[in-house]
């Protein structure tokens, strides 16, 4: 659900390393040398530790004269990948005579109500792309918040607040890395029209101008039929969905693609996505 942002997440408690921590010696390091004691004039010259935390324990040099044994031959290496930058506006393939949905990188943002069928229809458009595709979904990354969990049911705070904000941030960097690397994405979140800072520009501020939003918005008695199957705290009441959804029709009339999946299956839902994330593509809407 969205909900109005507040004051930033507060700083850890306690002392943060590097900024004036103790940090206790490193396993094997044994105790730091006193103040009165000098150290040998002849160091090994070694790459400073990262700030914060102690240096690493120098390698323990082979027996002399001992043959030095070559890596495994299946040993693997490092694989460098591409910072996750903003997410540009996508482009057909070179040479395409029009925009190629099933083929194109794309960042796709499904918002719709509880009930609406979002988490289905981006799992299922996901799973049946040709290209890779991740489905990031809003609930799972909040839920990933286990000890501590702040369920807004059970009343909106400032943890709650703050864990809605964090999964969010946490969905447009992951977003961002996947697009990097090749890899489309469908976030799902319920957004709300009549807050536009918060909602949409947050998502555009987390993932790039290039996420293509697009609103799934069935019927009110489709949303409360599909809630009252839910269980769990992702089950609400009658009228907060009925509230949610009376919302979620403000987004008629905005610009952005809306689809009505009342009378339609997952399968069909998603291949109507299909259709409208090729739009979005050849014509991008304005938000």
């Amino acid at each position: 659900m969205q909900h109005a942002g507040g004051t930033p997440l507060p700083p850890p408690h306690g002392p943060v390393p590097g900024q004036g921590a103790a940090m206790p010696p490193h396993p094997g390091q044994g105790h730091p040398i006193p103040p009165h004691q000098h150290q040998p004039q002849h160091q090994p010259q070694t790459a400073p530790p990262a700030p914060g935390w102690p240096a690493p324990p120098p390698p323990a040099a082979p027996p002399h004269g001992a043959p030095t044994a070559p890596p495994p031959a299946e040993a693997t290496g490092h694989i460098q990948l591409p910072p996750g930058a903003p997410v540009a506006l996508p482009s057909p393939p070179a040479g395409a005579s029009a925009p190629d949905a099933a083929h194109a990188a794309v960042a796709v943002l499904l918002i719709g109500p509880a009930g609406a069928g979002k988490t289905s229809v981006a799992r299922h458009w996901a799973d049946t792309r040709r290209v890779p595709t991740a489905h990031i979904s809003l609930d799972d990354v909040r839920e990933w918040v286990r000890s501590g969990f702040a369920d807004p049911q059970s009343g909106w705070n400032d943890h709650s607040e703050a864990q809605y904000r964090l999964a969010r941030r946490t969905c447009g960097f992951a977003a961002r890395n996947f697009l990097a690397n090749g890899i489309s994405c469908i976030l799902d979140d319920a957004v709300f029209p009549d807050r536009p800072v918060i909602g949409l520009g947050g998502w555009k501020r987390h993932v790039g101008p290039g996420l293509l939003p697009i609103v799934l918005l069935p019927g009110l008695e489709i949303v409360l039929e599909r809630n009252a199957r839910r269980t769990g705290n992702r089950r609400l009441s009658d009228e907060e969905v009925a509230r949610i959804h009376g919302r979620m029709a403000g987004w008629y009339g905005s610009g952005l693609p809306i689809i009505d999946n009342s009378a339609h299956d997952v399968p069909t839902t998603a291949r109507l996505l299909d259709d409208v994330v090729a739009r979005s593509i050849a014509s991008p809407p304005s938000w």
